[in-house]
């Protein structure tokens, strides 16, 4: 069944995915570092830290996520560090993702799991 959202949502790569899906995973407000660790953890990918605020900075142009300067941290020198959240436009590009790549695999889920 097609939903109303997959005529609107813009089609976003791989990575974007990884990158959603870990905002999602870590909620609101997460950073790159944690996205990065996040996606090594789940992928078992070695991801260059600059591949992931690329495709941030990226999907922030594309009003996918948006972002906010948090307040300094003393045990980072006073630096602020830079959170992310999920923007409705990236929460619909996620699912119509999803639901692409679940009716394309229904009825290969063993065979997907052996390969």
């Amino acid at each position: 069944m097609k939903h109303i959202q997959d005529y609107y949502a813009p089609v976003i790569g791989e990575f974007e995915q990884l990158t959603l899906l870990a905002l999602l995973r870590l909620g609101n407000g997460a950073y790159g570092a944690t996205i990065r660790r996040e996606i090594q953890e789940r992928t078992a990918r070695d991801v260059a830290i600059g591949t992931v605020y690329m495709t941030l900075t990226r999907l922030e142009g594309k009003k996918m996520v948006c972002s906010y300067v948090g307040i300094p941290s003393s045990h980072r020198g006073g630096r602020r560090r830079r959170h992310y959240v999920l923007d409705a436009l990236g929460e619909q590009a996620l699912g119509r993702a999803y639901r692409a790549f679940t009716a394309m695999a229904d009825g290969f889920q063993e065979t997907l799991q052996t390969l």
